[in-house]
């Protein structure tokens, strides 16, 4: 008789091919998203620089988030 394939093993599988999509689609969100904050407060205020500080910020929180994923994805 075959053994029966691990539930737990399949599941845990994934959970690990989710953790490399959400890094896919994480960095360019955070840009994305930063990007429009700063956009909607150059609207507000009548500038055209802030969207560059609203780029920045979500780089920077994109990469954090990347690499902290990253680690998590690799200590499992």
């Amino acid at each position: 008789m075959p053994p029966e394939p691990d539930k737990n093993s399949a599941k845990t599988k994934w959970v690990q091919i989710e953790s490399y999509i959400q890094l896919g689609v994480l960095l360019p969100a955070a840009t994305f998203v930063g990007w429009l904050i700063g956009h909607l407060l150059d609207l507000h205020f009548h500038t055209d620089w802030i969207y560059l500080v609203g780029l920045g910020f979500g780089i920077a929180a994109g990469f954090v988030q990347f690499f902290r994923v990253a680690l998590k994805t690799t200590d499992d």
